[in-house]
């Protein structure tokens, strides 16, 4: 599959988590979550450490994110996605997209050796949805 097939087969689903959503509207973690806010997409930040990230509850990991999530973007050091991975395949979530910055040969080659859709050593999510500075 194509990295543009990957991307539109992550974005066919409903309900995203931003896993390493931060409330500092300077880095990453919180410029993803604002760009599927610019293109009403439903995501849910995760981040162990915050109650609320752009005005949206926050949950300290993937377990504690009630309903279903369709996807996971990962903005987290490479150590840390590989458990973020692990999370997510044992809760059936299959769509996976690593940020620049967040791969990690032990976590790409666990979600693919589970069949997961997997976006890493790619394009950003920030320019597959033309984030913009708001």
């Amino acid at each position: 599959m194509s990295s543009q097939d990957r991307i539109t087969a992550f974005l066919a689903g409903k309900r995203f988590a931003v896993v390493g959503a931060s409330q500092d509207r300077q880095k990453y973690g919180n410029k993803v979550l604002r760009v599927y806010q610019q293109n009403k997409i439903d995501a849910v930040p995760v981040n162990p450490t915050a109650d609320e990230v752009e005005g949206l509850r926050a949950y300290p990991d993937l377990p504690s994110v009630p309903g279903d999530i369709d996807g996971v973007s990962i903005i987290t050091p490479p150590r840390v996605t590989e458990q973020v991975v692990n999370q997510a395949l044992s809760l059936g979530i299959t769509n996976i997209w690593m940020q620049p910055g967040a791969e990690g040969a032990a976590a790409i080659d666990a979600a693919t050796r589970a069949g997961a859709n997997v976006i890493a050593g790619g394009p950003c999510i920030l320019v597959a949805l033309h984030y913009h500075d708001d």
